[in-house]
């Protein structure tokens, strides 16, 4: 879509101009270097980088942009179509040849339509030295050609492939509604893969494949070594080839799951749903003492011959064995963590298994620097097949998730939110019951008496079943409102008496609209939802969410329903939920294919595909929860911009955003 070329223009008294010509294809244009006051658009950038070798003589220059104002948007747009020239000055001030390094961007959009995602590089030119004492320049023009693709199909420098594209309003909206800081937000997120990994690694630790080996390989390596340097030298490369082990299968993951449509997939597919489940159960059942998961033996005794090898090699062979052999421990813990990281995207797959690896690698460090701190550990006993017995009585309940999601994303109304419920209900009463003694499972010792710490965690797991007991009959269940199914997916919508979800105020009921979350009547229909509200005359409140999206559900029952904001939704606003993992099919007149961007096409098949497309085409993003407040005239108030789980789950920031959109459609 444009070709960038750069080179140097010979000038006087040790000056030069360092000139990019960017040809853009017809039909297609980038915006200005410098765009109008109050203009959304994104700035294409040319930077000639400072150096000691050369000063910046002005700014940079470029022609006269096209200026045309867009009245949907109410924009004063400034942009370039064919070929441009972009200008910088410099005044040489060394008398060797240097390179000149350039950073460049811009978003490519297509006339009177959407915008790709913004691309940004860098390039170099060569730029001869001022030699001569009069300051004649003899100044060789020597240019270096960098050429970008635009069409968003691939990317030169990180070969991401990007299926988004976006019109002008919704390149303005994006803007408006990212967090102050998106890197901090991906940071934080990453962050908790990691704890959640390192937590689950100590945990994996306590289990009976893996606890009774830390003492016997850390004595093992100092016996083996001839020092106490050399042990604790083989300790930490045993570590080290503990964590290169787990992240190697980190990093396959998410080399398989690279693409976002895999990812999505992740969350949303139903049968991958249910495999997910029936994973989680072949686990928990495996914990319980029904049988033990184990890999070939032909894998453990090949790796094991080859331990028996001296220096890096060997201890290298040790920490597979380690690996295979506990693999029926660890197995559940790095089955979960994967799918969870999956859901996360990007490099969290990697993440994940250094958390986790470094967690199972610690002890075997710590106890080769101190050894005498192994007369301290507990010794093995019946109470590691309890904590293996507690895992997969939580594995267990978490499982039910999944199936949750597939039957949601069905709609089959088979496990729906009071039965969700009655299950964990079940589940964690029978753990409470065991931790108590009343009964014991295949591989557990008798008991004589609880334990303090068996008796307060059974204290804590009785007094949530009492807690979910509610639940029942209508109650929210805070604390727990991103696993079980929507208030308004139950047998009781509105609750045993009919109330417990019903907003205060009178709520309009036509037809087209359903019960939503926090009992609102909301649509799932854009266009059912635009004529009412331009009839009603109050602004379109579009909610892009999904029946697997867990955000979503926190949202929902944290901050829809909070004083402030229930109030908003329920007077002041027209509601569609559009769901992007919909399965139902469009009607056959409806499924169209569509250009995502230039050259690449999908057939939308489904309502999600429909409405998938829509957020992607509009707002340049494929995230839910995603909230956009349309005007009286059906366009997005990009004004306001939109609201996130990230930057809004406090429901002040929540109340804060409706007002201001309400504020805005009244003026």
């Amino acid at each position: 879509m444009v070709k960038w070329k750069f080179s140097v223009e010979q000038g006087d008294k040790c000056q030069s101009t360092i000139v990019a010509e960017v040809t853009v294809v017809p039909g297609w244009e980038i915006n200005a270097l410098f765009l109008p006051k109050g203009s959304f658009g994104i700035a294409t950038n040319f930077d000639v980088l400072p150096s000691k070798e050369f000063k910046l003589v002005g700014k940079q220059t470029e022609p006269k942009p096209i200026l045309h104002h867009d009245e949907e948007s109410d924009e004063d747009l400034a942009y370039h179509i064919g070929t441009v020239k972009f200008r910088q000055k410099i005044e040489v001030l060394s008398d060797k040849d240097f390179k000149v390094k350039i950073k460049y961007g811009y978003q490519t959009c297509k006339v009177n339509s959407y915008c790709l995602a913004p691309f940004e590089s860098t390039a170099s030119v060569t730029v001869k030295g001022c030699k001569t004492a009069d300051g004649k320049l003899g100044l060789e023009v020597v240019g270096e050609e960098n050429t970008a693709s635009a069409n968003n199909s691939k990317q030169p420098d990180n070969n991401n492939e990007i299926d988004q594209s976006k019109n002008k309003k919704g390149a303005s909206i994006q803007k408006e509604s990212k967090p102050a800081n998106e890197n901090e937000l991906e940071k934080k997120s990453m962050l908790e893969v990691f704890l959640i990994s390192f937590g689950s690694g100590l945990l994996a630790l306590i289990t009976p494949c893996m606890f009774p080996m830390i003492p016997m390989t850390v004595s093992f390596f100092t016996k083996r070594s001839k020092d106490r340097k050399t042990g604790i030298k083989n300790a930490f490369l045993y570590g080290l080839s503990i964590i290169l082990i787990y992240v190697v299968l980190g990093t396959v993951v998410t080399a398989v799951t690279k693409d976002s449509q895999a990812i999505n997939n992740i969350s949303s597919n139903p049968y991958l749903n249910l495999f997910f489940f029936a994973l989680l159960v072949v686990f928990a059942i495996s914990f319980l003492g029904a049988f033990e998961i184990r890999l070939p033996a032909k894998w453990v005794n090949s790796a094991d011959a080859k331990a028996d090898k001296g220096g890096v090699v060997g201890i290298f062979f040790m920490a597979l064995v380690l690996a295979l052999v506990s693999f029926s421990c660890t197995g559940p813990f790095v089955g979960n963590l994967l799918v969870v990281a999956v859901e996360k995207g990007g490099i969290a797959p990697i993440i994940g298994m250094i958390g986790f690896s470094s967690a199972i690698a610690l002890p075997f460090a710590l106890f080769a620097l101190f050894p005498s701190w192994l007369n301290s550990l507990p010794q093995s006993g019946g109470w590691l097949n309890t904590v293996k017995v507690v895992l997969g009585l939580l594995e267990l309940a978490f499982a039910f998730k999944f199936l949750s999601n597939a039957d949601f994303t069905w709609q089959a109304h088979i496990l729906e939110r009071e039965v969700f419920i009655a299950i964990w209900i079940g589940i964690f009463l029978v753990l409470s019951l065991y931790l108590f003694g009343f009964f014991r499972f295949p591989h557990d010792d008798a008991i004589e008496k609880v334990s303090v710490g068996r008796g307060i965690f059974g204290i804590f797991t009785l007094s949530f079943v009492f807690y979910m007991l509610p639940g029942l009959w209508g109650a929210p269940l805070k604390l727990i409102n991103a696993f079980p199914p929507p208030q308004y997916y139950s047998e009781s919508p509105r609750g045993l008496l009919g109330e417990s979800t019903k907003p205060e105020g009178e709520q309009t009921f036509i037809e087209g609209m359903e019960l939503g979350p926090q009992g609102l009547n909301v649509f799932h229909d854009f266009d059912l939802a635009l004529a009412h509200s331009k009839k009603v005359g109050k602004p379109l409140f579009v909610d892009f969410t999904g029946y697997t999206c867990v955000n979503c559900r926190k949202m929902e029952e944290s901050v829809w329903g909070e004083p402030g904001v229930i109030e908003h939704l329920t007077k002041d606003v027209v509601i569609v939920s559009l769901h992007t993992d919909d399965r139902k099919k469009l009607p056959k007149n409806e499924q169209v294919k569509v250009e995502l961007v230039p050259g690449k096409f999908k057939t939308l098949r489904t309502y999600g595909d429909k409405w998938g497309y829509m957020e992607i085409k509009e707002f340049n993003v494929s995230a839910q929860p995603y909230y956009i407040m349309y005007d009286e005239n059906g366009k997005p108030m990009h004004n306001v911009g939109a609201a996130t789980y990230d930057t809004h789950k406090d429901p002040s920031e929540f109340k804060k955003w409706l007002e201001n959109g309400l504020d805005s459609y009244k003026k």
